[in-house]
Parts: C-alpha cells; sequence; structure tokens
C-alpha cells in the first residue's frame, strides 16, 4: 500500500513531518510532495493549497506520479448540524460539490457531468477504521455527506441551502474534489474533518482552526496505526 495524505493547508500536514521517516521532497506543479514511511507504510504527504482545483491537481499528481493507491484527506470543516460542535469530527460517508449547479438544464443540483455522479461515496473500510479511532479515543464524531465548494460559508441562508439540497452535515473547500478525481481512478479514499467553524463562522474558524487541524492528524496517525 501507498497512502496519500493530504491538507488544504500547512498547519494540517505540519505536525505530520516529525512522524514521516526516510522523508524525500518532490514539488510538482508548485506542490510539494513527502515521501517516506510511517509505521512501516509508504505515504505520500502534501499541502494541496485551499479550494477545488489545487486540491484535484494534488490528488492527480499523487495518484499518477506517486502511484498512491489510497487517499485520506484531513483537515478542518464548517458544521451544518447542531448536535456536530466545534472540535468534533465528520467523517464522510459521501463527499459532494455544493457549487456544482447545472438545474437548469434539468440536472440534479451537484450532478458531475459526464460521469453523472452527485455523491462519492468514501471507502467503508477506511471510514470504519477512523470511526474507531474515534470511538477509542472518545471524540464526538457524526458520519454523513460532507459538501465542497469554492466559497467560505458563513451565512444561514448558506448552511440551510447546502443541508436542504444534500443533507450534508459539514462543509468545507476541497473534499469533493478529492473524491471525484478518486472516483474516475478507481482510488479508495475517506475524508476526516474537525470542525473548526459553527454559528460563529469566521471568528470560530480564526480561534479553533489550529487546534483542530492538530487534532486531524493525530487521528490520522492511529488510523495508520491500524491501516496493516
Amino acid at each position: 500500500m501507498t497512502l496519500g495524505i493530504i491538507g488544504a493547508m500547512q498547519m494540517e500536514i505540519e505536525n505530520l513531518k516529525p512522524s514521516i521517516k526516510n522523508p524525500t521532497l518532490e514539488t510538482i506543479s508548485g506542490v510539494t510532495f513527502i515521501k517516506g514511511q510511517i509505521n512501516g507504510i509508504d505515504v505520500v504527504a502534501a499541502v494541496s493549497g485551499i479550494g477545488k482545483v489545487f486540491a484535484a491537481v494534488c490528488t492527480e499528481i499523487m495518484i499518477l506520479h506517486f502511484g498512491v493507491d489510497h487517499i485520506i484527506n484531513i483537515g478542518v470543516a464548517g458544521t451544518l448540524v447542531r448536535d456536530l460542535k466545534v472540535l468534533d469530527v465528520a467523517v464522510a460517508e459521501s463527499a459532494v460539490q455544493h457549487d456544482m449547479n447545472t438545474s437548469a438544464l434539468g440536472d440534479p443540483v451537484g450532478l458531475i457531468s459526464g460521469i453523472n455522479v452527485v455523491n462519492f461515496e468514501a471507502d467503508k473500510r477506511l471510514t470504519q477504521i477512523v470511526c474507531d479511532v474515534l470511538k477509542d479515543k472518545g471524540i464526538p464524531y457524526q458520519t454523513g455527506v460532507i459538501a465542497s465548494g469554492d466559497m467560505f460559508v458563513d451565512t444561514d441562508k448558506q448552511r440551510d441551502r447546502i443541508r436542504q439540497n444534500f443533507k450534508a452535515i459539514a462543509c468545507e473547500m476541497e473534499g469533493g474534489s478529492i473524491a471525484h478525481v478518486c472516483y474516475i481512478n478507481d482510488v479508495p479514499f475517506t475524508l476526516i474533518r474537525s470542525i473548526s467553524d459553527g454559528d460563529g463562522s469566521a471568528m470560530d474558524y480564526n480561534t479553533f482552526a489550529g487546534k483542530a487541524a492538530e487534532q486531524s492528524i493525530n487521528i490520522v496517525l492511529d488510523v495508520i496505526a491500524r491501516i496493516k
């Protein structure tokens, strides 16, 4: 197995670096990839950058150039449901792109034209390992739909629209495109999102993003330890 680990921001990957043994670095298309081993498993980690295009580019390079055959996307998200609070965790059963909309042509909102998919299903085995880790750590979590789009969602109107259209539990800016690339390349994936903002939105994000990102790293290290 070669496991790809993708975060959108530097703080989401920084704390992972000390755990990577025999690291080598390679920069492609402006993205720096760190290749090495964690607990005897080959890993490739990278900071993709914020937004769906950066995330898609990073994912495609990981798969085609580095040959990763499983991907874990870690990071932070905003909650869309009352009982998923700051520093709780959202785990994807599936991922959608909430800003994809060709409904004027009669399509469902979120449909990806050409492959006719709205919900990209996460890998059940990887997702179960994540849930087992969260249970053992005593971290509150929910599984469900994680919605992605190229916008910072900070109004009730935006949250209500995404929740109503997709029954999503959390929203962020990368996971749906990572899931899309994994789907067309037949690569299993899972998304892990520590909640960094809720009703306070940007204020919550600035306060809790660092803690949420650090929590994501601790979770993924335990997940890697159990993958064997």
